[in-house]
């Protein structure tokens, strides 16, 4: 089995965080700039893909969607489902600048995997709902014969990272000192020899304060 994780392109909150001000979280378009990360994206995956079948699970969210779309996958794609589990982190009402800074200044000293945001969610909640993911979609390839060996996941970068911390059981020591991946760079993790493994570590901003790795 393989699952290629895949972070969504350049989003308009990604250069203008105002814009979470007049638009829902959920339907921020790409920006130009992400429409040709998208694109580009698509010609890496097609190269390692070859003529693969893959089963496809999306973000609901508008970023997401649109990257996957502009992604050409085409006749590769057997399955396609929109996975609210694999949602980003639900910050809340952002329509408060002020608010926003606020939030985020708490979360940066209270940690990002436990500090839940006023009427939002936490790292950990979000920790929750991809593990409930992950073990269906386990089951899905155990026992259902038709589906296929290799998963795409088009998600978030925090999402990313929480799939990631799941899979290999980091410590949330760990979890905090990696960075998310940049704007569609993807990660590929395979079960072979009775463990799963990653093509390659995440950035890191500081060593982790327990000593743990990533590998």
């Amino acid at each position: 089995m393989r699952i290629i994780l895949l972070r969504h392109a350049e989003s308009l909150g990604n250069i203008d965080e105002l814009a979470y001000c007049r638009i829902p979280d959920h339907a921020l378009p790409l920006t130009e700039r992400g429409e040709g990360q998208a694109r580009a994206a698509g010609e890496q995956l097609r190269a390692l893909l070859g003529d693969e079948r893959v089963a496809a699970y999306v973000s609901p969210y508008v970023r997401a969607v649109r990257t996957f779309e502009l992604l050409g996958l085409g006749e590769r794609i057997e399955r396609r489902v929109q996975e609210p589990r694999l949602r980003e982190q639900d910050w809340g009402n952002l329509q408060d600048p002020v608010e926003q800074e606020v939030q985020k200044r708490k979360r940066h000293e209270f940690g990002h995997f436990f500090y839940r945001l006023a009427h939002g969610e936490s790292g950990a909640d979000v920790d929750d709902r991809v593990a409930s993911f992950l073990n269906e979609l386990e089951q899905r390839v155990e026992y259902d014969t038709a589906h296929p060996k290799t998963a795409l996941v088009v998600s978030h970068g925090l999402t990313t990272r929480l799939l990631c911390r799941r899979m290999f059981s980091w410590s949330i020591d760990l979890f905090e000192s990696l960075s998310n991946p940049t704007h569609c760079e993807h990660r590929v993790l395979t079960y072979a020899g009775g463990r799963w493994n990653l093509d390659k570590p995440f950035a890191q901003w500081r060593e982790s304060p327990d000593g743990s790795t990533q590998v």
